[in-house]
């Protein structure tokens, strides 16, 4: 017990003789481990204060001092909590360089550690200080009011640095640098690009500043959406456009970085907003100076590109502003005249010593050229200068076959190709708008050249490079497919002159000659192959509508190609291909060349060409309707064609009356009249008002101003229905149920109906207007009303009665298929009691002999009656105790089994052997014992 006491001493003897233990925090500072430059922070505020307080203001040399002490702490960067406090100081300094020359220097130095990445001490400061960065980076661009050279191009500098160069990490103990990505988002979200914009009005005496201003602007704009709009704010592209070429600027760094910051403007800005900020006389006037210079003193390739790049931005603007000053500036006729002066000669002294070569840049001048111009011709006032400077000449100079080989100062001919597509895509344009100089050109003629050598078997490989070349390398097609849209867009003006000058030529049987061959070759059509077709049907349709000669010249070979293209597979349609408006272009060349002519319209009869116009209408889309009912009805103005169409017969047997009606009530149930369930009519005092004309109501309109009545009959084919129905007749059609009768009744008094829909809109437009009419025109319009409303009532009773009609025949039919079937029922009992009394009588004698007693009385009753058996000649023919009702003879024959059940007596012989085979001995299971 004593032992254990003095080992185990109390807790008071414990605690005095515990011995305390200090911990020690060691970080990484304390044994060495950061690495790079400890960052000593600096009180800025009381710099600051030092700066601007009243007692130190005037102490240049110590703020001199302390400017470069603070320089000297911080040249590894500024971090993001300090740069409240640093740009305190900067604007403090940028406002009395002007008076203290000496803060200059510490200006520049403190702009150039903005160069450097700012500092995050924690991975939040990004977050926490982007917007004191952002009000920071626009700092820098208010700081361009400082009137001193040095400095701004240090601020250029720093700019370019910030945003464009991603520099190494600066190796500072606790912080971390900002990555470029970040500074370039804090750019984009600040307004440092249109405040550099704005400063440029400060730089005009200043070339060396403007120019890395435009530097800095020309990257903010390279590839960022936001920067180029923040610079459209400020006006950039007028005020950079209209100071183009106003400074001499011997290295042509300006103009060139001034082009380069409006193609960005261009590719990533609103390019509408461009266009109107450089759509005034002074913009186009240092575009036209400064292509002119390019272009008559430029001979290096740098300058050529810059050229071209000065006229694509040209032809942006006049295509996005139509009416941009070309004309009052002269620029339009310059530009006619270097389009112009390889084809056609002229001694104008900026022409005179200038010449083209095959460069790449070169070519693509002459096809911009071009392009422009074409744009240009959307101004009427255009139109005068093309034609002075003979435009037209100059683009038909290529409308002609292309050579294999060419001299050596002409364009190859991979390059003259290209320009001949490009010159047939402008005349496309041109030659609708300035018909003169297509017919003092000769342009059928050399249009209809280029056509046959087009289709001539001369071999030609197209190199098919070019935009408008798609399709055709190897070949002939990229110029036949531009020749005939020239022709197209020549034949839409609807000129006599031209119409007449294509025919004189030999147009009609040309084409048509193209397209009997295309329809009677076996390779498969594409795309392209279509809409030639297209266009060459539609080419046709044009020249011989309205002439009855020219019908004749369309002849017999015409004939045959539509009915070709009307032979069409139907699933063609929608392939994709473009065949609907191939099939379009064929009734419409159908009802252009050949209705009218009885010589044509009676081949084409033969040719079942009513019989494959109704067919296209059955299986067409309903948007291609209203044009083959319209084809369909002019040609019933012929007395054949009503006998075709009532002979021909669709799917189902269906009947041509039949098909119109369908198309009537699909028609009216898409334009939302009201009908009944039966087809009825269902609103008698609005018999044909549709949906639109509820929703709109009755509106007052003057008197030139077609209502809504009249303009529904050309809004839909309900009225050439109707025409077409009075051409065929309304009785005794062919093919119709009593739903078509019901809708017949309707197309019949289709122009009664509309009628006094008419004068039921006058009446209403008369009460909206509060006007009375005078008594006799009141009578006169109600008198009219009642006609018309009697007549609504009569057609729905006549309805009435049809329905009632076939109501009535179909409860005869029905009570028809129950006679059959009750007699169907009755014969099955008949047979049964047949069979009941033939086993009565066989398993019964009784009633065998009852029967047989009945028999022989039937037999005596229908004998003679005198008694022809007691005479000596009566021989009896009855077998004598024959125990059977049925009349029986000499000879039994019984029913026995089938053959094919049994076999019959050869089924056990064996071929194979010659023998019979063993019988089989079936043993049954057990179970079934």
């Amino acid at each position: 017990m004593a032992t254990q006491t003095q080992t185990a001493p109390t807790m008071e003897t414990f605690t005095q003789s515990r011995i305390p233990l200090v911990t020690h925090v060691i970080n990484d500072e304390d044994l060495g481990l950061l690495q790079g430059t400890k960052l000593i922070p600096v009180n800025l505020n009381k710099m600051v204060k030092l700066l601007t307080d009243p007692h130190s203001a005037m102490l240049y040399d110590r703020h001199v001092h302390a400017l470069k002490r603070v320089i000297r702490h911080y040249s590894k960067g500024f971090p993001l909590k300090d740069l409240v406090q640093v740009f305190k100081i900067l604007n403090v300094c940028a406002d009395r360089v002007e008076d203290q020359p000496m803060y200059e220097d510490s200006l520049c130095d403190i702009l150039k550690l903005c160069c450097l990445p700012f500092l995050q001490e924690k991975s939040s400061d990004q977050l926490a200080f982007r917007q004191i960065l952002q009000e920071s980076v626009s700092q820098l661009g208010y700081l361009m009011r400082v009137p001193s050279s040095a400095v701004r191009l240090e601020i250029c500098k720093t700019l370019n640095s910030f945003y464009c160069v991603k520099q190494q990490q600066q190796q500072v103990q606790n912080y971390k640098g900002t990555n470029l990505d970040y500074n370039r988002r804090i750019v984009e979200d600040s307004d440092i690009a249109e405040t550099l914009v704005k400063s440029l009005a400060l730089l005009e005496n200043d070339t060396d500043v403007k120019i890395q201003v435009l530097n800095v602007l020309q990257n903010f704009s390279k590839d960022s959406e936001k920067n180029c709009n923040e610079m459209l704010n400020g006006g950039a592209a007028q005020r950079i456009c209209s100071r183009l070429m106003d400074t001499s600027d011997p290295s042509g760094q300006l103009l060139f970085r001034s082009v380069d910051v409006l193609w960005n403007l261009l590719t990533h800005g609103d390019r509408d907003t461009v266009a109107q900020q450089l759509n005034n006389l002074d913009c186009i006037s240092q575009l036209r100076d400064a292509y002119i210079f390019q272009l008559t003193q430029g001979y290096s390739h740098y300058d050529r590109q810059l050229r071209n790049d000065l006229l694509v931005i040209a032809s942006l603007v006049a295509s996005l502003c139509p009416q941009a000053p070309f004309i009052e500036t002269g620029f339009a006729k310059q530009l006619v005249l270097f389009a112009t002066f390889q084809e056609v000669k002229s001694n104008h002294v900026l022409v005179k010593h200038l010449k083209l070569s095959q460069t790449h840049e070169d070519f693509e001048l002459k096809k911009l050229l071009f392009n422009l111009l074409a744009m240009l011709s959307q101004d009427p006032a255009v139109l005068p200068i093309l034609a002075e400077g003979h435009l037209m000449l100059a683009l038909f100079s290529y409308v002609r076959g292309n050579d294999v080989q060419t001299g050596p100062r002409e364009w190859t001919p991979a390059q003259f190709e290209e320009l001949q597509l490009e010159s047939l895509s402008c005349l496309s344009s041109l030659c609708p708008l300035m018909l003169e100089d297509y017919m003092t050109c000769q342009g059928s003629t050399r249009i209809l050249l280029l056509l046959e050598w087009c289709v001539s078997p001369d071999e030609f490989g197209g190199h098919g490079n070019s935009f408008h070349g798609s399709g055709g390398r190897g070949n002939k097609r990229a110029q036949m497919r531009h020749c005939v849209r020239l022709l197209r867009s020549v034949v839409s003006t609807g000129d006599e002159r031209v119409l007449q000058d294509l025919v004189d030529q030999g147009a009609i049987n040309q084409i048509s000659g193209i397209l009997t061959n295309a329809t009677s070759s076996e390779d498969e059509d594409d795309a392209i192959d279509v809409e030639m077709q297209s266009d060459m049907l539609f080419i046709l349709s044009s020249l011989c509508d309205g002439d009855m000669h020219r019908k004749e010249l369309f002849g017999t070979e015409g004939v045959n190609v539509c009915v070709a293209y009307l032979r069409t597979d139907p699933r063609l349609v929608s392939g994709g291909l473009g065949h609907h408006r191939l099939l379009l272009a064929t009734v419409d060349c159908i009802w252009c060349a050949v209705v009218g002519c009885y010589i044509t319209e009676d081949y084409l009869l033969e040719k079942e060409g009513v019989f494959l116009l109704i067919d296209l209408l059955q299986y067409c889309p309903k948007n291609m309707h209203n044009l083959i009912v319209g084809c369909l009805l002019d040609m019933c103005e012929n007395p054949k064609t009503v006998h075709h169409v009532l002979t021909w017969r669709g799917k189902k047997n269906m009947s041509a009356a039949h098909l119109f009606c369908q198309m009537w009530r699909e028609e009216e149930q898409e334009m939302g009249v009201k009908r009944e369930p039966t087809g009825a009519i269902a609103d008698l005092n609005q018999p044909l008002r549709t949906s639109l004309q509820e929703e709109l109501g009755v509106t007052p309109l003057s008197a030139h101003c077609p209502s809504q009545a009249i303009v529904d009959v050309s809004e839909n084919m309900r009225a050439k229905l109707y025409s077409l129905f009075c051409k065929l007749g309304f009785t005794d059609l062919p093919g119709l149920d009593v739903t078509d009768h019901v809708t017949l009744t309707i197309i019949e008094k289709y122009m009664e109906f509309k009628m006094g829909e008419v004068l039921t809109e006058v009446i209403d437009e008369l009460e909206v207007e509060n006007v009375r009419p005078v008594t006799p025109d009141r009578e006169a319009l109600e008198a009219i009303s009642r006609a018309v409303e009697d007549r609504a009532q009569i057609v729905a009773s006549t309805q009435e009665e049809l329905l009632q009609a076939q109501s009535n025949q179909d409860i005869i039919e029905e009570q028809e298929f129950y006679a059959e079937i009750r007699e169907n029922h009755r014969q099955k009992e008949k047979a049964l009691n047949d069979f009941t009394e033939f086993v009565a009588r066989t398993s019964n004698y009784t009633v065998l002999k009852a029967a047989k007693e009945r028999q022989e009385l039937s037999v005596e009753a229908s004998r003679i009656q005198p008694k022809f058996r007691d005479t000596e000649a009566f021989h009896s023919t009855d077998i004598q105790n024959l125990q059977t009702t049925a009349f029986s003879g000499r000879h039994v024959k019984v029913d026995s089994t089938p053959p094919h059940l049994t076999g019959g007596p050869l089924a056990k012989f064996d071929h194979s052997t010659g023998t019979l085979h063993k019988r089989r001995v079936i043993t049954l299971p057990a179970e079934a014992v």
